[in-house]
């Protein structure tokens, strides 16, 4: 599969996964999983063929490591980042001393001001590396990045966990653990 088509293959995916697994005529189980066989049928009934092998390319080719299988391999779900109501069943994790959250200009004042929420998401979402954060930001315009006080939040009993593909969660930054980073 060429990297075009992997790309809008993963962008399907996503939406299906994460944002509207109705638009294809399947549901989510309450922690997010579906069955492979299930979402190839509806994904073909809705003008995306695609084989088995062509599915596990697309989940091992993600850069971002956006989809999951399941240890038998044969459930399917987005690693994090839904909109729609799941339970990813993640453990609570001890978070690194530091985190980071990319960003844009145009949002820095509002999150210093009230810190970060996580907007259709149902976590925010932070990043172990100054180099992803980056990314992230970057995907909206030149990056601003900011530090979290991770290890003060923590302290404080804000609970983080980390979903499969290295993404910290969190319910909300409050703006006293956000710094801009020089």
């Amino acid at each position: 599969m060429d990297k075009k088509h992997l790309i809008r293959v993963s962008k399907r995916l996503s939406r299906n996964l994460r944002h509207a697994p109705g638009d294809i005529g399947i549901t989510l189980a309450s922690d997010g999983w579906v069955e492979v066989e299930t979402l190839l049928a509806a994904l073909a009934r809705h003008g995306t063929r695609l084989s088995r092998a062509q599915l596990d390319e697309v989940v091992e080719g993600n850069d971002k490591r956006r989809f999951a299988f399941d240890e038998s391999g044969l459930r399917i779900r987005a690693s994090q980042g839904h909109s729609v109501d799941v339970d990813l069943e993640l453990p609570a994790a001890t978070p690194p001393d530091v985190l980071y959250h990319g960003t844009v200009s145009r949002f820095l004042d509002a999150i210093l001001s009230e810190g970060l929420r996580p907007m259709q998401r149902h976590a925010v979402h932070l990043s172990a590396t100054t180099e992803t954060a980056r990314a992230v930001g970057a995907r909206r315009g030149v990056p601003v990045l900011l530090t979290v006080d991770a290890r003060g939040m923590a302290e404080a009993g804000h609970e983080f966990q980390v979903s499969a593909n290295g993404v910290w969660l969190t319910a909300a930054v409050p703006p006293e653990f956000l710094r801009r980073l020089p």
